[in-house]
């Protein structure tokens, strides 16, 4: 899994009706997105900018599953 973001509102709701149904993922409170590594080949076929964050980390997907995902520290 990685954690991936969008450059604006728009671009979001695109990608995210074009994962639906197609991949799994959580959308965290701080706009960021888990997503499986097969989801960025697919949002790049489709012409969907994005940015890589990085892999997510075990405790990051319990806190997603949970709902309880931490903000990241500005």
């Amino acid at each position: 899994m990685v954690t991936i973001t969008f450059p604006d509102r728009d671009t979001e709701k695109r990608a995210l009706a074009f994962l639906l149904g197609r991949f799994s993922g959580r959308v965290l409170r701080s706009g960021e997105h888990i997503v499986p590594e097969a989801a960025l080949e697919a949002l790049a076929d489709k012409n969907i900018p994005f940015t890589v964050k990085g892999k997510t980390t075990y405790e990051q997907q319990v806190a997603a599953i949970r709902g309880n995902a931490p903000t990241p520290v500005q």
